[in-house]
């Protein structure tokens, strides 16, 4: 069995990441998600780590969207919806979250909701903010001490 690797860079639309591409036999390819790969294409930016926040308890609207990232930030990201539909847009394009429909609307108004892979990197982003916290509650404590 033919095996080749390839690493591409690209200039995603959220962030730039970089994938490993493992071709093995006939046609099939696989790219690599590993936590390192991942790491790559943090940090977000608080509005877009807001609105991720924002959907991981639950599919929303586009104006509960809005409403929950003032709320969670206590009125300091408040967010147009020029600029809410170009992050969520982005983050289609990227395959952090999809469209929902939800059954009950009679509007046929669209959901958001994370995807695995979305919820995936929450979390990588999540741990990397703890880490940081931790690492710089350390050093100032050591300096206070």
């Amino acid at each position: 069995m033919h095996e080749t690797t390839r690493t591409k860079c690209v200039r995603g639309h959220v962030f730039p990441f970089c994938l490993t591409q493992i071709r093995s036999g006939d046609n099939m390819t696989l790219y690599d998600m590993s936590p390192k790969a991942i790491i790559e294409s943090l940090p977000l930016s608080e509005p877009v780590l807001l609105i991720l926040l924002s959907l991981a308890g639950q599919p929303q609207h586009g104006y509960s969207i809005l409403k929950d990232v003032e709320r969670m930030s206590n009125g300091r990201v408040v967010l147009s919806t020029g600029t809410l539909y170009g992050a969520l847009r982005r983050l289609l394009d990227d395959d952090w979250i999809e469209r929902f429909e939800e059954e009950e609307t009679s509007r046929g108004r669209q959901a958001y909701r994370l995807t695995p892979q979305g919820r995936r990197n929450l979390q990588s982003e999540i741990d990397r903010m703890k880490n940081l916290t931790r690492l710089a509650t350390l050093r100032v404590a050591t300096k206070e001490g």
